[in-house]
């Protein structure tokens, strides 16, 4: 694919995240695309953001586990950029009426790190060596394609779906919980909604960050000290709009709440 039409699509992906209007799936529209051009793609939509001045403060895996590759027909996990603009804190209201077209929660953990990860070779165990520490988390994706009618070259292309997210107020080291078997309860207004494993993602979400790393490693990007990684959900997506109140809990690791405006 052409950098021109790699720059197009980015920039029509870009305006339609500010002006919360759905574009078509780029994959109904007749022209090739694999997965390496929609990661061009999302970096072209990426460099308009830190334009108008946003920071990448992380990166995110999606699409990991069954329950929402079922949900979304993708077969194969996703990779994007977190930034400032998307960070609320725990508790906090989120204003997705603004800010969101078509957003769905999901309950996850996120990794800080405290050193740089650099793929391919990426293991499980270089990986809890660089994380400083674990906490419950709410990403709040959103899809800037029509209908969530997208394949993995879409969401690919559109940031992962990113949308904004949520970090809990309490973090645990990674050695201290076991993230294959540590218990998710999702919560919305406040009836039970669903329950997940840390098996869900990828068979551990310590997988999932290892599979990121090596990912990324390929276009020679790497996982950063400091960063925020989202390791993908444990639960299925559930769709949220303006007045509801969602709270996830991780066993050994604490809870996040969010309130949706």
């Amino acid at each position: 694919m052409d950098k021109t039409l790699i720059n197009e699509l980015g920039d029509e992906l870009y305006q339609a995240m500010v002006q919360r209007e759905t574009v078509t799936p780029l994959t109904s529209r007749g022209f090739d695309i694999t997965v390496e051009d929609a990661y061009h793609i999302s970096l072209r939509m990426l460099e308009r953001r830190l334009a108008a001045g946003e920071r990448v403060i992380g990166k995110k895996i999606g699409v990991t586990s069954k329950a929402v590759q079922n949900m979304l027909s993708v077969h194969q996990p996703d990779f994007g950029y977190l930034t400032d603009a998307m960070v609320y804190n725990s508790g906090e209201a989120m204003p997705i009426s603004e800010r969101l077209i078509q957003p769905r929660a999901e309950g996850e953990i996120a990794f800080i790190l405290k050193k740089d990860l650099m793929g391919p070779g990426v293991t499980n165990a270089d990986v809890l060596a660089a994380t400083e520490c674990v906490i419950p988390c709410f990403e709040v994706v959103d899809s800037r394609i029509q209908d969530w009618k997208i394949k993995i070259q879409d969401t690919v292309a559109d940031n992962a779906s990113c949308g904004l997210f949520v970090l809990g107020d309490q973090a645990v080291s990674p050695r201290q919980v076991d993230l294959v078997t540590c218990g998710m309860l999702v919560e919305k207004n406040g009836q039970l909604l669903s329950t997940g494993a840390g098996a869900a993602a990828l068979g551990s979400p310590v997988n999932c960050v290892a599979w990121l790393a090596n990912t990324l490693g390929h276009f020679g990007i790497g996982l950063k000290a400091g960063e925020v990684i989202l390791s993908g959900s444990l639960v299925p997506l559930e769709p949220v709009k303006a007045g509801d109140f969602m709270r996830v809990e991780i066993g050994g690791i604490g809870s996040a709440s969010v309130r949706f405006i």
